[in-house]
């Protein structure tokens, strides 16, 4: 395995390792069309011919606007040929977003496709001011229809002045095979969720990405076997994307879904007898309510989760409770997706805990007391700190960000607060902006909001610190469960009943929903929104 991560370190090498290896297996599967390796290979080559002569090359930035699709793949595995930058733009994101993201990346070329879920794209590329596309130079044009002349017909007058080419024909040129890429060189760049201010940059190597590639690759061949990778975490943020880009190091073939449908998915993940999946919480819910099976997904051996809407507890139970085991992850665009997870075989009280085993023999964890800087004793709560092959470069065009985020001795700072069991093992407990700090202590939300939720009257709960009478209080917010009220004086007593004093919510505030947001990993809480919702709450008490 070491001898060929030191040979495959850049994605044109992985790719052409795969081709030579596995060139008739099936590399994709879309809409029921199957594309073998060999074929992918040579639209990549043909793709990557039809950017060069669009004028990309080596350095320069290529947006991606573009949901899941086989193009995605294409053209980003072209994109890797030329040594150019892939930026993946969420396709939630709109005008401004798109903007901000054109303009600080320098983006010379962007991909769309106009009208995927009856949004016209070009109608907000067109309602962008110009300085945002100043250095755009073309635009690529992909769709579902027969000939993409009607769409380009639509392209404003601010952009009558780029090239503008349709995906088919940028497949359809020739030439000799390109390859500049550089293992050191930077590839890909993701964007942070950004909830509270711009999304920083995070750029990849060709070298972190293939080595990453390569262990999530090791990690999850138990699991998958010979069968398919599903894909319906968008390949724009790094915890759809590591899923394909450890498929292409294995040589096994991508079941794509542009935008996810949970009875379509449960007839993919069928048919192609697919044994692992990762999703987000809100994903599975909608997963588990679509199949009236039990087990639930009875191909599926085990799901990694992303606990983003609920606490762990909550939706592991609901998956329990259909016969589906989940597994611990953990993964940010700074180290990417699938940095440690859980194995299915763990006993069960440990199985489902974010974090896991470094899948790298080469990372390594510890914690720091964010007071007094000092590293923790294994099993007490801090920050997080990881280095290992898939870390970031740096952040793009942000030298200050990335010496803030980057230790001298190599660690990055992940803000996340949890504690580590070994060198190569964690538990995630909380962002550190989200934790509490109450009674003196550092406190993970999700140990408040565990217990809530066991609670008959409570669905689900969030919890955050709010200052009331100059000291700090948990504050919590409930849904209620289905046709119940809860009595906040009967929540207090319970949480009084198995909880510090000082944990105990000041306020028990009853919501229909959580706000959330939509990053390129999945739909989000809005903690910050939560936060400003109970000072706000509590100013009017204070005032009335």
């Amino acid at each position: 395995m070491q001898a060929q991560l030191r040979q495959l370190n850049t994605i044109p090498a992985v790719l052409r390792n795969t081709v030579d290896l596995s060139g008739d297996s099936t590399a994709l599967i879309y809409e029921s069309s199957p594309i073998s390796y060999a074929t992918l290979h040579e639209l990549v080559l043909s793709a990557a011919c039809g950017l060069s002569k669009l004028g990309i090359k080596s350095g320069d930035r290529v947006a991606f606007w573009l949901p899941n699709t086989p193009a995605y793949l294409v053209l980003y595995l072209a994109c890797m040929q030329l040594n150019a930058i892939a930026v993946a733009v969420n396709t939630r994101f709109r005008g401004s977003e798109v903007a901000d993201i054109l303009k600080r990346s320098g983006a010379k070329s962007l991909i769309l496709w106009p009208l995927f879920k009856k949004v016209n794209f070009l109608e907000i590329l067109s309602s962008i001011e110009g300085a945002a596309l100043d250095q755009v130079e073309s635009v690529i044009i992909y769709s579902h229809a027969e000939s993409d002349a009607p769409l380009k017909n639509q392209v404003s007058m601010s952009l009558q002045s780029k090239k503008l080419i349709s995906y088919r024909e940028l497949i359809e040129q020739s030439g000799a095979e390109i390859d500049n890429s550089i293992a050191d060189a930077g590839c890909n760049i993701f964007t942070t969720s950004g909830t509270t201010k711009a999304p920083k940059f995070v750029l990849h190597s060709h070298r972190s990405i293939s080595n990453h590639a390569a262990e999530v690759w090791r990690n999850l061949k138990p699991l998958i076997k010979d069968n398919a990778f599903f894909h319906t975490l968008p390949f724009c943020g790094v915890f759809g994307f590591n899923h394909f880009s450890a498929a292409l190091f294995g040589g096994r073939a991508n079941v794509i879904q542009s935008a996810f449908d949970a009875h379509e998915a449960l007839d993919l993940i069928d048919l192609h007898r697919v044994h692992y999946i990762s999703a987000t919480d809100d994903m599975l819910v909608a997963l588990l309510e679509a199949d009236d099976r039990s087990p639930a997904l009875p191909s599926v051996t085990c799901c990694g989760y992303g606990a983003f809407n609920m606490p762990p507890e909550e939706i592991t139970e609901r998956a329990k409770a259909r016969g589906l085991k989940l597994v611990g992850l953990y993964g940010m665009s700074e180290v990417q997706a699938l940095f440690a997870r859980r194995e299915h075989t763990q006993a069960e009280e440990h199985r489902y805990l974010p974090g896991g085993k470094l899948i790298s023999p080469h990372a390594s964890v510890r914690a720091r007391n964010p007071e007094t800087k000092e590293i923790l004793a294994h099993g007490e709560s801090g920050e997080l700190e990881f280095v290992g092959p898939s870390l970031l470069i740096k952040y793009f065009e942000d030298d200050f960000a990335t010496d803030e985020l980057i230790r001298k001795d190599g660690y990055l700072k992940s803000g996340d607060l949890g504690y580590t069991c070994s060198a190569s093992e964690f538990v995630f407990q909380a962002r550190m902006g989200d934790t509490l700090r109450l009674g003196g202590y550092l406190v993970a939300p999700a140990e408040i909001e565990n217990h809530l939720i066991e609670h008959d009257s409570v669905e689900t709960a969030q919890v955050v610190a709010v200052r009331i009478h100059d000291k700090m209080r948990a504050y919590a917010f409930v849904i209620p469960a289905k046709n119940k009220t809860p009595k906040p004086e009967e929540l207090k007593n319970y949480c009084l009943e198995s909880l510090a004093r000082f944990k105990v919510p000041a306020i028990f505030h009853c919501v229909a929903e959580f706000p959330t947001t939509k990053s390129p990993n999945g739909t989000k809480i809005q903690r910050t929104k939560l936060r400003e919702i109970a000072e706000a709450a509590i100013q009017n008490q204070s005032e009335s």
